[in-house]
């Protein structure tokens, strides 16, 4: 193994929305304490760098999105990719953040010693190995491949004669105007892409296998634009973050409880939207509940105006091949195309594809259990952002750091050495996200489980987890903390 490069006291892995947050809450509550963050990439602001396909925003509102210490100033509620991005590289400027960031390290292995409690973190930097140590390691990588997204082995794919994109590569600069263009999908990519590209001057087709849900939304908050003229910004954001909180947990709740109500709702909102007589029952009718996906967001109901205005066609139906000039559909009809963008989903991994050791042992992470949903039983002084299902990132990114900070300062105060969840074999499992994207039915096999329990079951309830994360008792029997031998 190559010779140490660089011990911290906290190693945070990835530069993005949420390695930010983790760097801002350490230094903040720790001055004398050093870290570093390591991103594998050649710049920061993780997803928000990485796509960059016409009309990339976000699908939480920014009030939520934003960090809970730095207001969201933006005009927008629903944002563009590229105002999200500044405003993660403008947080990581304005705290000296940037100056920490090693960039290009791709961390591989991380090993844990208990005799010196500490982890060793090997990573490639421009095909070299370099090795960190660090007392507490931080994953804030997020959850999928940055390298590639996923795309089904589609029939007959090498016939078609013009180029296929997926979202996660987009080419620089694709000429669309005047082009057709079939975009295969239906979630949050696809809804994003049809309309921008029709702005674009393209006629656009989204072909999906099965209906989501979509819903209008202003991409302006007025609640927002009003308190902003009324208070300072800090307590104008404060205020507009807890009502969207309120708002989107209420709407999950209801969806949970009722869906048969809120499915009505969202069908009589679309007889809207949609042209009258339009085929809702083939095109927006999901054959699962409400919020077992998440919902799309369609900013200013752009989605369906392209519809109502004929510049966006919704075919439902399979792929039998492609074909030289388009796709043969099982249906038996052919869709023509200058341009196949494949809004297919993305590959998750855990993490970020790192190796993890304790004391020699393999962490095995379908055999690990999740504590909290951001520790790993037997794992020492490690922790992870997995943001929320059902609302933004970033509100469970805070809590998690907020916690770590918590963690860290009892640890300090009691001379503990180590803090190590302990599984109880008596807890029963089931899978980590209780969600039904094919991202995720796709890599449960690959991820830890969660408990059927407290601390260890996750719960993608942002008003259930804030006291406990923010407030909560830091000792239980679930979790071992331990002074230096």
């Amino acid at each position: 193994m190559a010779a140490v490069s660089e011990h911290v006291d906290v190693l945070i892995v990835g530069a993005g929305l949420s390695g930010i947050d983790a760097a801002y809450h350490v230094q903040r509550a720790f001055p004398g304490r050093t870290y570093a963050v390591l991103e594998m990439r050649e710049a920061s602001g993780g997803t928000w760098d990485l796509f960059r396909y016409p009309g990339i925003r976000s699908d939480s509102d920014m009030f939520t999105l934003g960090y809970r210490f730095r207001p969201w100033l933006g005009e927008k509620a629903i944002a563009e990719g590229e105002s999200i991005l500044a405003y993660v590289r403008d947080t990581a400027a304005e705290n000296g953040i940037d100056e920490h960031i090693r960039y290009r390290h791709k961390v591989v292995r991380a090993e844990w010693s208990s005799v010196d409690n500490r982890w060793t973190v090997s990573a490639d930097h421009d095909g070299e190995t370099v090795v960190f140590t660090a007392g507490f390691l931080f994953s804030c990588s997020g959850y999928y491949r940055y390298d590639e997204g996923y795309t089904p082995d589609f029939q007959g794919m090498e016939q078609f004669s013009g180029p296929i994109i997926h979202p996660q590569h987009w080419p620089g600069e694709v000429d669309v105007a005047g082009k057709r263009v079939v975009i295969i999908g239906s979630g949050a990519t696809a809804v994003t892409l049809g309309p921008a590209l029709v702005e674009q001057g393209a006629h656009v087709t989204m072909l999906q296998r099965s209906p989501s849900y979509i819903i209008s939304m202003p991409a302006r908050d007025g609640f927002a634009d009003r308190a902003r003229k009324l208070l300072p910004a800090r307590t104008a954001y404060a205020l507009a973050r807890a009502k969207n909180v309120g708002l989107s947990t209420m709407m999950y709740q209801l969806s949970q409880r009722y869906p048969k109500r809120m499915r009505a709702w969202i069908r009589g909102w679309q007889e809207r939207w949609l042209p009258k007589g339009y085929d809702i029952d083939t095109h927006f009718n999901p054959s699962y509940k409400p919020w077992d996906q998440r919902l799309c967001l369609s900013p200013n109901g752009d989605l369906f105006r392209a519809i109502r205005r004929d510049q966006l066609d919704l075919v439902t139906d399979r792929i039998e091949t492609f074909t030289e000039t388009g796709l043969r559909l099982a249906s038996g009809r052919e869709l023509n195309a200058d341009i196949i963008i494949t809004a297919t989903g993305l590959n998750l991994i855990p993490f970020g594809g790192v190796d993890l050791a304790v004391d020699g042992c393999e962490i095995h992470l379908p055999d690990a259990m999740s504590y909290k949903a951001m520790m790993l039983s037997d794992v020492p002084n490690f922790a992870f952002v997995i943001g929320y299902t059902n609302a933004s990132w970033t509100l469970k990114a805070d809590l998690v750091c907020e916690y770590v900070v918590r963690l860290l300062r009892h640890m300090d105060k009691h001379g503990y050495a180590r803090a190590t969840p302990i599984r109880d074999p008596a807890v029963g499992t089931a899978p980590f996200l209780d969600f039904e994207p094919g991202y995720v039915l796709r890599s449960l096999d690959i991820l830890p489980k969660q408990g059927d329990r407290a601390p260890w079951k996750l719960h993608m309830n942002y008003l259930r987890d804030l006291p406990k994360l923010r407030y909560g008792k830091l000792t239980d029997p679930a979790i071992r903390f331990e002074k230096a031998s």
